[in-house]
């Protein structure tokens, strides 16, 4: 198949993230956030990157993943049926105790899967011989294995490490997902694995530092901000109904990290204002329902700032900031957790 643009995609890694997500919420289990942060990368492999046959998975020639992190199965089933190994529709197995979908990896009895993982660390061992049978039986093909940086804490994935560049296994190239969380939480807290290029350095592997989600300059710019307890990812999507029915539409999905730390009001200011300053063009409030009256985004503000045409996100933040302190100490009254 052709490979797909960047756009093209995000399209496909947010159709996927959406089928991800439905397994979990309908199986009341499963593990969304580690499968949600290397949903994109796996998607450009399968999508752009390995050689493989969907009409003959066993085919000797092909390129191999192992997702080492086999929790993680809610990031590569999807992608398996959307490359059309088998129908999206055998989703909804997963996790049932009359399906064949396990919450771990499985290869078995889900088409395309190349090998069962679950004990982490193990995932990218088997990696290793899978490209050293490769040498040995003088393959071309590729190995590519996904590991998270919390199962870094596994000593054997270090000797896999170290197994790999003693036989100079060039054919193989690991991914660590960097998302800084594991079951026990943040990564820095549990055990530290930075600096990850230095070590893998030391271990003789060719280290190269990527984004997994780098698709489009608006997430970026919404990142940069450093907006607590908030990401932003590219998402494209064609509404079915509206103004704009049928046509591509694009933006930002926005994915909450730490409900704690998140500032929804500082969050959808500074998302108005890059979306103002990126697209001048084809910003514009929407008119108000009556002659004379607010526009409706003043309405919900409270105030006429954003009709100005020179606010920023900071001043209105920095003016709210009494108000937003005041319904916080009176809503805490109210809590039921």
């Amino acid at each position: 198949m052709q490979p797909l643009s960047n756009q093209q995609l995000a399209i496909k890694a947010n159709e996927a993230r959406i089928l991800g997500l439905t397994m979990v919420h309908d199986a009341a289990s499963g593990h969304p956030g580690g499968s949600m942060s290397c949903l994109d990368l796996v998607t450009a492999l399968y999508f752009n990157v390995m050689h493989v046959d969907t009409q003959n998975p066993q085919d000797p020639d092909r390129d191999r993943f192992v997702m080492s992190k086999g929790h993680c199965s809610p990031a590569l089933y999807p992608v398996l049926a959307l490359r059309g190994f088998f129908p999206v529709d055998e989703l909804h197995m997963f996790r049932r105790i009359d399906g064949h979908m396990s919450g771990h990896v499985e290869m078995h009895h889900v088409r395309g899967v190349d090998m069962s993982t679950g004990s982490l660390g193990q995932g990218v061992s088997a990696a290793v011989g899978m490209a050293l049978g490769g040498k040995l039986n003088h393959k071309d093909y590729r190995v590519y294995a996904v590991m998270g940086d919390g199962e870094l804490d596994e000593g054997q994935g270090w000797e896999a490490f170290m197994s790999a560049a003693k036989y100079k296994l060039d054919n193989l190239c690991a991914v660590v997902d960097v998302n800084g969380l594991q079951i026990d939480g943040k990564t820095a807290d549990v055990m530290p694995s930075e600096p990850l290029d230095a070590k893998f350095a030391a271990f003789n592997w060719n280290v190269i530092h990527v984004d997994g989600h780098d698709y489009e300059a608006l997430a970026a710019a919404f990142n940069a901000r450093g907006l607590p307890g908030i990401c932003a990812t590219p998402y494209y999507f064609t509404p079915t109904f509206s103004k704009h029915q049928g046509q591509l539409c694009g933006g930002v999905h926005l994915h909450v990290l730490d409900a704690d730390a998140v500032r929804p009001l500082s969050a959808g200011l500074t998302l108005l204002e890059l979306i103002r300053d990126t697209c001048p063009n084809d910003f514009a409030l929407l008119p108000p329902h009556t002659e004379g009256g607010r526009p409706f985004i003043s309405l919900l503000a409270g105030h006429r700032e954003l009709e100005r045409p020179d606010w920023t996100a900071a001043e209105l933040i920095k003016a709210q900031a009494p108000d937003e302190a005041a319904f916080a100490a009176r809503k805490a009254a109210y809590h039921l957790y």
